[in-house]
């Protein structure tokens, strides 16, 4: 079978596709909890109007090794993929584009609160 490029585009049809909120929260949250390695029961999404897109606030714990292990071995904060600020930072492009890639929204900004702290024998996987 022969499969031409019209054939393999998608047909465009009338009408209109709407996410509920509901999803986007499920999804904002599942991929944060995915980044940030904490329970994804544990993150709370919330969505807001930045002239005419859409502002993703998180508010989550975040994983990180116990004050022990940093005091007995320094780079395991390192292991972690660094200090809780550096993270937070770097989370937020990752979950912004994850977000976006799943859900179609277009998105502004994320914005992350942490809550608290989670602490994990494990950083995070080489």
């Amino acid at each position: 079978m022969i499969v031409t490029a019209a054939a393999a585009a998608p047909q465009r049809l009338a009408g209109h596709n709407r996410i509920s909120t509901q999803a986007l929260t499920s999804t904002a949250c599942a991929v944060a909890a995915e980044v940030l390695r904490v329970p994804v029961r544990e993150v709370r999404a919330s969505w807001f109007d930045d002239a005419g897109l859409l502002a993703l606030s998180l508010a989550t714990p975040i994983a990180m090794p116990s004050l022990d292990r940093v005091a007995a071995d320094p780079a395991a904060v390192e292991m972690f993929g660094g200090s809780v600020e550096g993270r937070v930072h770097r989370a937020k492009g990752v979950i912004l584009e994850r977000v976006a890639q799943l859900s179609g929204s277009r998105l502004s900004r994320v914005d992350i609160r942490v809550t608290g702290a989670r602490v994990s024998e494990r950083g995070r996987t080489q």
